[in-house]
């Protein structure tokens, strides 16, 4: 860690290129389907991914991890379901409202050939859906150039100074986007980067010692 005083705040690119050469590639999103990364998205809503592999699996188990199948399942059952990821009488209701988008919009299919922007509005007009959960499932079910910004992504640009780092969130995820470019592949990493750093040493009370980015950091940011 630094004391900032010098030290001029990274681009994104450095950014992640010092965090992928530390962590390694992390191929995220871990998912078989498209649907898959929705459901997920939806679950990992307040809770540690942890535990939404548990829920997805009681899912899988009962062939639920299907448009089709999911629908299939009783409100009750879908709830018991999903139990572990918390919240779950709450995220099963956005399930169904997921549902009924899918159904309505003509599924993944016809979603996939709506341009980026009018598929990420058509999104966010889904009742739970808000622009993280929205550009999740952008950016990993529909392999499209946008940035996923969350509680980890402004802690950490915070920290290293970078500009709009408490700016609402569209201004953070554009100026990222502008950085990178149309860059699918970039924003994948880096957002999957961003938050294995969060989880690993740029926690709230962070671990600094031998952090890739600690001689580019400003140290810790409070409130």
């Amino acid at each position: 860690m630094t004391d900032g005083a010098d030290t001029a705040a990274p681009d994104c690119r450095t950014v992640l290129e010092r965090l992928h050469a530390h962590y390694g590639p992390l191929h995220w999103w871990p998912a078989e389907t498209a649907f898959e990364v929705m459901v997920g998205a939806v679950l990992t809503q307040n809770t540690a991914w942890s535990n939404v592999e548990r829920a997805l699996a009681a899912l899988r188990e009962a062939d639920a991890l299907t448009p089709a199948g999911m629908a299939a399942l009783e409100p009750e059952e879908l709830a018991e379901r999903i139990r572990p990821s918390g919240y779950y009488n709450v995220k099963a209701g956005r399930l169904r409202h997921l549902l009924a988008f899918l159904e309505r919009t003509g599924g993944i299919e016809a979603l996939s050939a709506l341009e980026t922007g009018a598929l990420r509005e058509a999104l966010l007009e889904v009742k739970g859906i808000g622009p993280e959960t929205a550009d999740d499932i952008v950016l990993y079910a529909f392999h499209r150039p946008v940035f996923v910004v969350d509680a980890y992504t402004r802690r950490l640009f915070e920290r290293l100074g970078r500009p709009h780092a408490r700016d609402g969130y569209e201004t953070l995820r554009a100026s990222v986007e502008a950085e990178l470019g149309a860059d699918t592949v970039a924003f994948n990493e880096l957002h999957a980067l961003i938050v294995e750093h969060g989880k690993q040493r740029c926690r709230p009370r962070p671990l600094c010692d031998g952090c890739p980015l600690g001689d580019r950091c400003y140290g810790v940011v409070t409130g």
